[in-house]
C-alpha cells in the first residue's frame, strides 16, 4: 500500500511539473502545433546561416548588427498590417499564403547561396522579403490559439508551442555549426525550404478561421489605429510589451556572437562548435524551462511572473559579458534562456486572455514587433556598441540596463505587478 501510495504521489508531482500535453488532445490545435514544429529546426538553421553569411562577406559585426534593421522595417509595417488582416479575413487561408511565401525567400537564400553570389545585398533584401511573410503569418497563426483551445488550455498551448520552438532553436544552432564546415551555407537554407514546404500541410489541414464579427473584408489604416487605441486603454498589455522591449533592445547580444565565436572564444574562420553553442545556449535554457512547465502554466500571478523573469534574464546577460570561457559564457545565457521562457509564457497567456477575439489579431501584431522587431533593434545597437566598446562591455551594461529599466517601469504602472490570470474557462465556440 505504501508502495502504490508514493507512486501516486509521484506521478501527481511529475503531472504538476512536467509540460502539460492537454492541448494536444484537440485535433486543430495539433496541427497548428505540428506544423510549427515541423519549421522548428529548418528556421533557426537559416537563423544562424544569415548572420554568419553576413559576417564572412564583410567582416564586419556592424554588418550583422545592420541586418537587425533590414529585418526590422518590414516587421514594424507588416506586423501591424498583418495583425489587422488577422482580424478581418479568414486566418488560415492567411497563414496558407504567407507560409508559401517564406519558403519561397527561403528558397532564393539558398540559391543566391549555392550561386556564390558574393554580395551582401541580396542576402539583406532576401531577409527583408523573408520578414514580410513572416510578419503576416504570425499574428495570425498566434490569435488562432484561443479558437481552437478552451480558455483554461491557453497557457499550456502557448508552453507546448514555445517549448517546441526552443527546441528547434537549440537543434538548429548546434546542427548549424556542426554542418557548416562540411555542406557549407547552401545546404542550410535548402534544408529550412524543405521543412517550410512540409509546415504547409499541416496549416492546409486546419478548419477554418472566418471572423467572428461578420464576413472577411479589407484591412484598412483604421483597423490598425484601432488596434493602438484598444491596447492603449489596456495598462497590463501595454507594461507587458513593454517589459519585453526592455528585455530584448537593452539585453539580447546576439549580434556579437559571430565576433565572440571566433575573437573570444576562439572558432575558426570558417565557424565551428563555439559559434552553434552561442546560438543554442539561450533556447537551450528556454526547452528545459518548457519542459518543465507544468506547474508554471498553472501560476496565475502573471504579473509578477514576469518582472521576476525579466529581471534574471538581465542578470544571466550581464554574467555572460563577464565570463571568460565558453561554457562560463554558455551557462549563463542558459539561465538567461529559461528566464525569457516563464516570461514569454506569461505574456503569450495574458495576450490570448485580456483582449477580445475582434481585437486579437491587431494585438498579436504588436505582439509580434516587439517579440522579432525588439532583438532586431537589439541586433543593432549591439553590433554597433560592441564595434565600439567591445564585446563584453555591450552584453554586460545590456544586461544591467535591463534590470534598472524593468524596475522602473513597473514601479510606475503598478497594477501590472498585481495582475492575476482570469479563472473563467470558455469553450473555443464561445471566445
Amino acid at each position: 500500500m505504501k508502495s502504490s501510495s508514493r507512486t501516486v504521489r509521484m506521478r501527481r508531482f511529475l503531472g504538476s511539473v512536467v509540460v502539460d500535453t492537454r492541448p494536444l488532445r484537440i485535433p486543430a490545435y495539433r496541427r497548428l502545433w505540428a506544423s510549427g514544429a515541423v519549421t522548428a529546426i529548418g528556421s533557426q538553421l537559416t537563423a544562424v546561416a544569415v548572420p554568419k553569411q553576413i559576417y564572412d562577406l564583410t567582416g564586419s559585426s556592424g554588418f550583422v548588427g545592420l541586418s537587425g534593421a533590414v529585418a526590422l522595417v518590414p516587421l514594424l509595417v507588416f506586423g501591424l498590417w498583418g495583425g489587422a488582416i488577422a482580424d478581418t479575413v479568414d486566418r488560415r487561408s492567411l497563414m496558407i499564403f504567407s507560409n508559401i511565401g517564406v519558403a519561397v525567400t527561403s528558397a532564393l537564400l539558398w540559391l543566391q547561396a549555392w550561386l556564390g553570389v558574393g554580395s551582401v545585398w541580396p542576402v539583406l533584401i532576401l531577409l527583408a522579403l523573408n520578414q514580410v511573410f513572416f510578419a503576416v503569418n504570425a499574428p495570425a497563426r498566434s490569435a488562432s490559439i484561443a479558437r481552437l483551445v478552451p480558455n483554461e488550455l491557453v497557457p499550456p498551448a502557448v508552453a507546448l508551442g514555445s517549448t517546441t520552438m526552443q527546441f528547434g532553436a537549440v537543434m538548429g544552432p548546434m546542427a548549424a555549426g556542426a554542418l557548416l564546415p562540411w555542406v557549407g551555407l547552401s545546404t542550410l537554407y535548402l534544408v529550412d525550404t524543405v521543412a517550410l514546404t512540409l509546415a504547409i500541410i499541416g496549416v492546409v489541414r486546419l478548419p477554418a478561421l472566418p471572423p467572428l464579427s461578420g464576413p472577411s473584408r479589407r484591412a484598412g489604416l483604421r483597423d490598425v489605429i484601432d488596434g493602438f487605441r484598444y491596447l492603449g486603454l489596456q495598462k497590463v498589455l501595454l507594461a507587458s510589451f513593454l517589459l519585453d522591449i526592455i528585455a530584448m533592445v537593452a539585453g539580447m547580444p546576439r549580434a556579437l556572437f559571430p565576433e565572440m565565436a571566433e575573437q573570444t572564444f576562439g572558432d575558426p574562420a570558417g565557424g565551428g562548435i563555439a559559434l552553434g553553442w552561442l546560438y543554442a545556449a539561450i533556447p537551450l535554457g528556454a526547452l528545459l524551462a518548457g519542459l518543465t512547465s507544468g506547474r508554471l502554466s498553472r501560476l496565475k500571478h502573471h504579473g509578477i511572473g514576469v518582472t521576476v523573469a525579466v529581471c534574471l534574464w538581465g542578470a544571466a546577460i550581464a554574467g555572460f559579458g563577464l565570463s571568460g570561457s565558453l561554457w562560463w559564457a554558455v551557462f549563463f545565457l542558459i539561465l538567461a534562456g529559461a528566464a525569457d521562457f516563464g516570461s514569454m509564457v506569461y505574456r503569450g497567456a495574458m495576450l490570448q486572455q485580456a483582449a477580445t477575439d475582434e481585437m486579437r489579431g491587431r494585438l498579436q501584431g504588436v505582439f509580434i514587433v516587439v517579440v522579432a522587431g525588439g532583438p532586431r533593434l537589439a541586433d543593432l545597437t549591439h553590433g554597433w556598441s560592441g564595434e565600439y566598446t567591445g564585446t563584453a562591455t555591450a552584453a554586460t551594461g545590456g544586461g544591467i540596463l535591463v534590470i534598472v529599466l524593468t524596475i522602473a517601469a513597473v514601479a510606475l504602472i503598478p497594477s501590472f505587478w498585481r495582475y492575476r490570470a482570469p479563472v473563467d474557462a470558455k469553450s473555443p465556440q464561445e471566445t
